[in-house]
């Protein structure tokens, strides 16, 4: 853990924990750690372990200090405490370790019911012979058969870095923390001052220097002129080249991966290019995107994905491993391969072996919305996909949904509007009205990209096909009937394995997100939580009361009562669904999540 450079202070920590739910429900930022909320802290049914490594503190739980280790059971008012530090060989004195000041440190946690034990140390150095923390809990009535393990932090006000340079759990080998590689691990404390200040050490440098200079200056000074001529007549080096993570890929490397950019080893052809297989040097699998330079298309859409998928790391988005710029007319992106193909190939046409079922299609539709929140909220700048369609949803080997393709993405400021262009940017059948209408994008804008998403993938029907109604106004023509579960594709109701209650609620989520108003759609944060199963609450500002999302879109009486007086002749407004209610499910502030962990 280390404080972001010229943050004074530091965030508030990070948690190991044993949960039941790898959701994010129920939990808020700052001092709760993204673990619990001020409803749920403390409340047994929890069923939450953790060990908490505490950089603040809060008198709300208790805190011994502000640099402290602690037992959290389903509360964040810690059962035991004890200061971070490690005892010496003697074992009667303790040296206090800092937790956030950017040194690498391993934690060894071992429970055998009763026992407890926490240690700690500087990463690369044996385990301490004494524990900081050992004490004896009963964790029977907290633990369930089966829990997720794994790190949880937030940030409110007070931010900092948390890096997990390597885990291991295991719940019968006892040794595995030794199999673990802690030596010749990143630094990531900040480099001091130099040491080298002695007067004789200065001296001789200099006499040293001026010697080598003296005898090699000529020599130095023809081959670099040689050499930057060569380079720049071969790259054009530009600005923007020495900005920009991940780093350069040598072109060699990526030539002799695709065996010289082979036909045999195309995967997929695009609007600017063709992506292929590759082996790179130690058996990884990459994608190869080779984009075209006939127009400045392929030049926008490459540093667009340089500059933005470049920076952003997210379990549901594709990651962009590197770049290559061989001239200002060879552009290469290189990806991690995905070896379950697009979307849109399991799902239109396909055949019955590689049709996805009603639980991965649910899957993927949430991966898919777990990556879109993140690019929305989860990261210094707000990032448009602009793009959001099946064919740019790719899945890895075990069927998890990634977000790929961002050419035509675009990164401005939390709490700005993107700035409008002078052409239509996007995929027909998937751009929003107001994009057509004035050019400009916003989150709302992705939000209806992926309603057609959840419509295409639950129907199995492409969102424009010849000869065939457009899909939401089929859909929403089948709705107004109360004939919302003909939609499902008929293959997938011929396997069976599906709720008719949930395909519908699915659906009806669907024709929410791609309501024409963009004012009516919910978030991404929403959405997630609706795929999720759970009552999402919308606030109304103008009357201060909430009503449960959920609960509207189940009454499908409810919104054929408003088609007629729906000046979009469909949907209906919040304010309409508001009127319509007779009751309503009310959740309190505490119960809406604002900030994600």
């Amino acid at each position: 853990m280390a404080p972001l450079k010229n943050e004074a202070g530091g965030g508030h920590g990070l948690v190991f924990i044993f949960t039941p739910s790898a959701s994010i429900a129920g939990a808020t930022s700052s001092n709760h750690l993204g673990l619990f909320n001020r409803t749920n802290n403390g409340n047994q049914k929890n069923h939450v372990f953790g060990i908490e490594f505490d950089v603040f503190q809060n008198q709300e739980f208790n805190d011994i200090n502000s640099n402290h280790v602690g037992v959290d059971v389903n509360s964040l008012t810690s059962t035991y405490s004890h200061p971070a530090g490690i005892w010496n060989e003697n074992g009667k004195d303790f040296d206090e370790l800092k937790l956030n000041n950017a040194v690498n440190y391993q934690v060894w946690v071992d429970y055998l019911n009763p026992q407890l034990n926490v240690s700690m140390g500087v990463a690369g150095k044996k385990r301490p012979s004494k524990n900081m923390i050992s004490v004896d809990y009963d964790l029977t009535d907290v633990l369930l058969d089966e829990m997720f393990v794994g790190f949880t932090a937030a940030t409110g006000r007070l931010f900092q870095n948390h890096r997990i340079l390597a885990w291991s759990f295991s719940n019968s080998n006892s040794s595995i923390s030794e199999l673990l590689i802690n030596t010749n691990l990143p630094s990531f404390v900040e480099p001091k001052s130099s040491v080298f200040r002695s007067v004789r050490f200065i001296v001789g440098i200099i006499v040293s220097s001026m010697i080598v200079i003296g005898l090699g200056t000529g020599v130095y000074v023809f081959l670099a002129k040689r050499r930057l001529l060569l380079k720049k007549k071969r790259e054009a080096m530009e600005d923007w080249e020495l900005e920009y993570w991940p780093h350069r890929i040598n072109y060699q490397d990526i030539e002799s991966a695709t065996n010289g950019f082979s036909d045999e080893f195309v995967i997929g052809i695009g609007g600017n290019g063709r992506v292929y297989k590759g082996v790179m040097m130690g058996g990884i699998q990459v994608a190869v995107k080779r984009i075209s330079h006939e127009n400045d298309q392929g030049i926008t859409e490459f540093l667009a994905e340089v500059s933005s998928l470049g920076r952003l790391q997210h379990r549901n988005l594709v990651a962009l491993r590197g770049w290559c710029k061989r001239d200002r007319g060879s552009l290469i992106l290189v990806y991690d391969y995905m070896e379950n193909g697009s979307l849109d190939k399991r799902v239109f046409e396909c055949e019955d072996s590689l049709l996805l079922s009603w639980e991965e299609r649910m899957r993927v539709l949430k991966d898919v919305a777990a990556g879109i929140l993140y690019l929305h909220e989860g990261w210094e700048s707000r990032v448009l996909h602009r793009d959001i369609k099946a064919s740019n949803v790719l899945l890895d080997k075990e069927m998890n949904g990634k977000l790929g393709d961002f050419g035509l993405a675009r990164m401005h400021g939390h709490g700005h509007q993107a700035a409008s262009t002078t052409r239509v940017i996007g995929t027909v059948g998937y751009m929003a009205p107001e994009v057509i209408r004035t050019g400009r994008a916003s989150a709302q804008t992705d939000v209806f990209g992926f309603g057609i998403l959840i419509l295409e993938v639950v129907c199995g029907r492409r969102p424009i096909e010849d000869g065939k109604v457009p899909l939401v106004d089929w859909v929403w023509g089948l709705m107004e009937k109360g004939e919302l579960l003909s939609a499902l594709d008929a293959r997938l109701k011929a396997k069976g394995g599906f709720d008719s209650d949930e395909v519908e609620r699915i659906l009806q989520l669907g024709l929410l997100c791609a309501y024409p108003d963009l004012s009516v759609r919910p978030t991404m944060r929403q959405v997630l939580k609706l795929l999720e199963g759970e009552h999402v609450a919308y606030e109304l500002d103008e009357e201060g009361m909430e009503v449960c999302l959920l609960d509207k879109m189940k009454s499908t009486a409810m919104w054929s009562n408003y088609l007629l007086k729906s000046s979009y002749g469909g949907h209906p407004t919040f304010e309409q669904l508001r009127d319509s209610l007779s009751s309503s499910v009310s959740l309190t502030a505490s119960d809406i999540i604002t900030e994600g962990r």
